[in-house]
Order: structure tokens, then sequence, then C-alpha cells
């Protein structure tokens, strides 16, 4: 295809992309969900599990193959962002607070999964379509556990904020076992994309050098990025060259990452999360994310969509596999953390809150199996398992949060005593 067709290819795209995320998005928030779910569900339907099995001609001219590096491109650049914009919201002050509370669920959302992952693993490394035929059962099973140890961060964050509970001791030590899971999921992950190739040669130089880049950011990065928020005002617009600035700083990190073998969204997020709280962090998210949410991330979903053949999931082996993968992801997130929240002494409904909250995986885990895809660990039939079960756990865990608040708000309600005269 010559060059000048990949422009015309991609407006039509991002024009379809954009009006289906935003009619699908609006009807999962009348039906209570967060537009954020609406769009998963858009990016799948524009694919061959819908789009491509009513009317595959219209979905392959929509979507020839040549074109999907250009949106490739996009995907990664919107996600990468995203992920930015996401460690700049991570707050180290809700570890210090509850860190003691939220210890056994944090334990209890990595240890169960991660031990569920390699008993099911070496079963699911016999069928066919899953993983990748040159994946080592250690690194299959410790992909399989991060994905299933992951949790829907920014939507848990969002919920707690939207119902007030950000101060909380339920919003808090959710907050914080939510940040512990994710990030040693995404540590994991390193580890198994570092690993992958079979030379602990390419392995070690990656890991090194994500410590000794985190160490770093850690170390020095903080200290100049403080200078460069002093020259913010909060009473002043951000400035064109602040911006600027702040942009190289994210591509310059996600490249880092990306260059030592480990993935850009890494270099985004670490990026965001080193960023010092004030007047250059709320500027920068007021200046990108209503962009990189409206316009990125539905790229990402879409892209995401294209690879998920969910009538993949219909063949014998591959649904008993997808129904075993479900049963442990309920298990090891949402019954692990509601239980560990029980031995914690939280009061039944708090734990069934957490329980809900902390099953979700959302775009979290969209990232993550993504990543698994494009380094040739998994496969397009567990790709489409994963997907489903993303989808499955972040829809239920808006409405499951809900009813179990309102139990908890009734049964917090003062009982009128009963007058016994007569």
């Amino acid at each position: 295809m010559p060059t000048a067709q990949l422009s015309v290819f991609f407006f039509l795209q991002a024009a379809v992309i954009l009006l289906v995320c935003r009619l699908v998005g609006r009807l999962a928030q009348r039906l209570g969900q967060p537009q954020v779910v609406g769009e998963m569900i858009a990016g799948v339907t524009l694919g061959p599990s819908l789009l491509g099995w009513l009317f595959p001609g219209v979905q392959a001219a929509l979507f020839p193959a040549q074109t999907l590096d250009t949106l490739y491109v996009f995907a990664q650049f919107g996600v990468g962002l995203y992920m930015f914009l996401v460690g700049t919201e991570f707050r180290s002050d809700h570890f210090r607070s509850r860190f003691r509370g939220a210890f056994s669920v944090s334990v209890a959302g990595i240890a169960v999964p991660f031990a569920l992952a390699f008993l099911i693993t070496p079963w699911l490394l016999d069928v066919p379509g899953l993983f990748s035929a040159t994946v080592r059962q250690s690194d299959a099973a410790l992909f399989l556990g991060a994905a299933i140890a992951i949790t829907a961060f920014p939507m848990l964050a969002r919920i707690i904020h939207e119902r007030g509970l950000a101060g909380s001791p339920l919003g808090t030590l959710a907050l914080t076992a939510g940040a512990v899971d994710d990030a040693a999921a995404w540590c994991i992950l390193a580890v198994v994309l570092a690993s992958f190739g079979g030379s602990w040669d390419s392995a070690w130089v990656a890991i090194g050098g994500g410590i000794a880049y985190a160490v770093f950011m850690l170390l020095v990065g903080r200290r100049l990025l403080r200078r460069l928020a002093d020259a913010v005002r909060p009473d002043a617009p951000l400035s064109a060259t602040m911006l600027a600035v702040m942009l190289i700083l994210f591509c310059l990190s996600a490249w880092m990452m990306d260059a030592i073998g480990i993935h850009a969204v890494f270099g985004g997020f670490l990026l965001g999360a080193c960023m010092p709280k004030g007047a250059l962090v709320d500027r920068v998210r007021e200046t990108l994310q209503p962009f990189v949410v409206v316009f990125f991330l539905p790229m990402f979903f879409t892209f995401s969509g294209l690879k998920t053949d969910l009538g993949l999931v219909m063949a014998p082996q591959l649904l008993l596999a997808a129904a075993v993968i479900l049963v442990a992801s309920f298990a090891g997130k949402g019954l692990a953390c509601w239980a560990a929240a029980r031995l914690a002494g939280e009061s039944p409904r708090d734990a069934q809150a957490i329980g809900a909250l902390m099953n979700a995986r959302g775009l979290m885990e969209l990232i993550l199996i993504n990543i698994g895809l494009q380094a040739g660990v998994i496969e397009q039939g567990l790709f489409s398992i994963l997907v489903l079960m993303a989808i499955v756990t972040t829809l239920m865990a808006t409405p499951l949060f809900n009813w179990i608040m309102r139990r908890r708000a009734s049964d917090a309600r003062p009982v009128r005593p009963v007058d016994a005269s007569g």
C-alpha cells in the first residue's frame, strides 16, 4: 500500500473508532457501567468477534492488514501516555497510612493468583493456541500469574473517588493493596519479558538496566523534576515550552524502557510516579488527559479488539481452558482478597467491597496481555480468553460494589425501637 494511502485509511478508521466507542460507552453508562467498560467492548465489536463475523468484507475493507502498523503506533503512544498519567496519581501516603492493614490483602492478591497459575499452567501448555511453543513453563506460569493478579487500579481509584471514599479506611486499604499488587505484577512481567528470549545475558541487561533507571529516577530524577515543577505557577496555564519539555521527557523515558528490552509503558509510569504533586502535575493532567482518554485509548481498545477472536474460545479445548482461567481469576483475586481482608479484621461488608474492587482487571489487563502477545509469550487463543476475562471481571465490579455498599449503608442505619406497649 502506498504511504499516502495510509493516512486516508487512518482518518476513516479514527472516525469510526471514536464514533463506536462513544456510542457504546454512553450505552454502558446508561447501564451503570463506566465509560471505559463500554469502550473495551466497542474495541472487541470492531474486530473479528462481531463486525468481522457479521460483515467480514466491511471489516477487511475498513481495517486492511497493511494499515495496522499505523494504528499500532498510535495505540502504543497513547497507552504509554495514559500510564504516565496513571503514574502521576500514584500516592506514597497510601502506603504509609494503611500499609500494615493492606499487607495481608496485597499478599493474598499476589500469592494466590501465582499459586493457581503454577498449578494450572502445566495442563494449559498442552492445549494448542495458548502459549508459544518456545516458552518455558516457568515463564508461562509467571505471565499467567501476573495476568490473574493485575488490578484495574485506575478504575478502582475512580470508583473510590466518585463514592467519596478516598480518605476512608476502606478506600485507603483498597488503593494501597491495588497499587502493591499492580507494582508486583508489572515487575514480574518485566522479568518474564527479559528472560523470554532464552538468553539470560540480555535478561540481566534488561533487569539490571530497569533497576538502575528506576533508582536514578527515584534518587536524581525526582530532584530534577522538582526544580522543573517550581517554575510552574499555580495560577497560570501550562506554557507550550513546559508541555514540550514534559512530552520530551515522556518519550525519552519510554524509549529507555523499550531500548533495554522491557516495555515503553514502564517508562511512562515511572516518570509519572516520580513527578512531584502540585501545579505542574495538575496542569499536565488538565492538558493531556482529555485528549489521551478520548482519542488515544479508543485506538488501543480497537487495536486489541482487532486481535481478539472470541470465536476461538468456542473450541472445546479452549472453552474448557477459558472456564478454568475464569474460575482461577475469581478465586485468585476476588475470593482471596475478601478472605484476607476478613482475616485482617475488616467487617464482612468492607471485605466484600475490597474483593469486588480488586477482582476488576480493566485496561491494565489489556495492556499486559498486548505486551505478552507482542513479545510472543502467548498466542491468539489465550489472548482472546484473557480479553474475555478482563471484560467479565470489569463488568462485574461496579454493580457488585454498588450493591455491597448499599447493603453496608442499610446495615449502618439505626434501628427504631419497637414499641411493646400495645
